[in-house]
Order: C-alpha cells, then sequence, then structure tokens
C-alpha cells in the first residue's frame, strides 16, 4: 500500500510562502519579514527550494515583475479598506472622513509593505512555475537562455 502525501492547498502555500513546484519547503531565508533581525533582510531567499531544488530567480532581473503584482496588491488593500471605511463609517468631504481613512490606509500600507513584498514575489513567482505532485522524480522548471 502506497503511502501518500495530500496535495498543500495553493492558497494556504501562497500566503505561508512555500515554494509553487512542492508547496513545502519555504521561499525565505527567515520567515517572519517583520522581525527587527530580518528588517534589513527581507527579501533574503535561498537560491533553491531546499525540498525541490526549484530555483526561485529564474533568470537574472526575473524579480522586476514583481512591481506590478505589489502596486496591484497595495490597490486592492485600499480598495478593501476603503469599502469597509463606506461601509461602517461613511464617506464625506465636510467633516474630513475621507482624509482621515486616506492617512490610515497610508500607514497601514507602509506597516504592511515587508508582507506585500514578499508575498508579490510568490505570487509572481506561481505564474511562472507549477505545482508538481512528482517533484522528487522530475527535473525543476528552468528558462532556455540560449533564446
Amino acid at each position: 500500500m502506497e503511502n501518500k502525501r495530500p496535495t498543500p492547498n495553493y492558497f494556504w502555500s501562497m500566503l505561508t510562502m512555500r515554494c509553487p513546484r512542492c508547496r513545502r519547503g519555504p521561499m525565505f531565508k527567515h520567515s517572519n519579514p517583520f522581525s527587527k533581525l530580518t528588517l534589513s533582510h527581507i527579501l533574503d531567499m535561498p537560491e533553491s527550494c531546499p525540498e525541490c531544488s526549484q530555483r526561485f530567480e529564474l533568470e537574472n532581473g526575473f524579480w522586476y515583475g514583481t512591481g506590478y503584482v505589489s502596486y496591484a496588491l497595495a490597490v486592492a488593500v485600499s480598495v478593501t479598506t476603503f469599502i469597509a471605511w463606506l461601509v461602517l463609517i461613511g464617506v464625506s468631504t465636510e467633516d474630513n472622513r475621507i482624509f482621515y481613512w486616506l492617512g490610515l490606509n497610508g500607514v497601514l500600507l507602509v506597516v504592511i509593505q515587508p508582507w506585500l513584498m514578499r508575498l508579490s514575489r510568490v505570487i509572481y513567482l506561481y505564474f511562472f512555475v507549477s505545482y508538481d505532485a512528482n517533484y522528487k522524480q522530475t527535473k525543476p522548471v528552468e528558462f532556455d537562455h540560449k533564446q
């Protein structure tokens, strides 16, 4: 009888910042992006996944595309907080409630920026590398650099 491991959940693997190929190996050297020890090393990553050997930086300059993902995440957070503010408090320019939201939203975005930067890298890599249930028997994804 074969002892088969269950497939890790796609979104949980993304939120816990696991390798897209095996969904088990950590993508970052330090698990907490908010730690004082790691604040200057927020984006430190091993060269490849310790579980399946998938390289994380598929080519030079690969991570430049994460700026678009990070922007989309910041917009999503802003829209979400605006809708929550609108429903719970309301929006008016007469009593400056909209400006309070702008200030709080700006502070929130600055505070969660380390997490957003990491999450944007994870989401971006998930675009290019798919889950492989047989990752122990197959080779990791690599870009063809000869084109």
